[in-house]
């Protein structure tokens, strides 16, 4: 056809379209060589024409109201492999890793570590005696509570390094009333001014660590007063001051214990 363009390709199009229908038009050049030839090429062009305008209006219709750029990144991610991510755990009582059965009472007793890492007594992921509560001190730190409700009923501190708290702790722990959990830690130093009577009142609820407690002894110790508890439940644990193996100077690691305690059958 030649190239035709603007106002030309208009002209073309209107003397091709006279020609076609024997209108007679002057000018040199301006009929359309062969009227069936003419009448399919503006058939032709008029369809083309309308093909275009469709196909345009579909991909107004189709293509989301984006940036470019997002356009881009979501078809080169059509090729990627997906990223499969991890669930988050979920926390547990007391930080515990696996959970403790819907029966049962969870706890976890941890010992202070050094000067700056204070004791702590969890039960049913209530802190009944850490820093965040201000009720923790150096010494042997004891929480009390009831086994029927699982409900703190005391919780006290005795410093066993200055002062005479050995009479004090003794009758604190013979206070308790039967049917009570008794969980006690150390921070710092708790044997220093521990005397006899303190270490068979607690020797009484099944200690077998109290009479080792050296100065500075990492020890942590679960009891219960006027019930068993399961065998296979871990009640104690100490840890010794030992100048070769201390990991903060002049005290032994901080020492833990965990697990979960039947709740009375109804």
């Amino acid at each position: 056809w030649g190239p035709l363009s603007g106002s030309c390709w208009a002209c073309w199009l209107t003397r091709c379209l006279i020609s076609c229908f024997d209108i007679n038009v002057q000018g040199p050049n301006t009929t359309c060589p062969g009227k069936h030839s003419c009448l399919l090429k503006v058939v032709f062009v008029v369809f083309a024409s309308l093909c275009a305008w469709y196909s345009g209006y579909l991909l107004a219709e189709l293509i989301p109201d984006a940036p470019l750029s997002s356009a881009a990144y979501s078809i080169r991610s059509l090729g990627e492999r997906p990223v499969l991510k991890a669930p988050v755990p979920k926390r547990q009582k007391c930080d515990h890793w696996t959970p403790c059965p819907s029966d049962t009472y969870a706890y976890r007793l941890l010992s202070g570590g050094g000067r700056s890492k204070y004791a702590k007594i969890c039960f049913e992921d209530n802190l009944l005696m850490g820093e965040q509560l201000g009720n923790v001190a150096r010494g042997i730190n004891i929480a009390i509570v009831n086994y029927v409700t699982g409900n703190v009923t005391a919780t006290r501190c005795f410093d066993m390094y200055e002062g005479d708290n050995s009479g004090p702790m003794t009758k604190f722990i013979q206070s308790a009333a039967p049917k009570s959990l008794l969980f006690m830690v150390t921070y710092d130093d708790g044997s220093t001014r521990l005397n006899n009577d303190a270490k068979n009142a607690i020797e009484a609820l099944g200690s077998k660590e109290i009479r080792n407690m050296k100065f500075r002894s990492s020890w942590v110790f679960i009891a219960a007063k006027g019930l068993e508890l399961p065998s296979e439940i871990q009640r104690e644990k100490i840890n010794h001051s030992d100048a070769k193996n201390n990991r903060y100077s002049g005290w032994p690691a901080e020492i833990q214990i965990e697990g979960c305690i039947p709740k009375e059958r109804s």
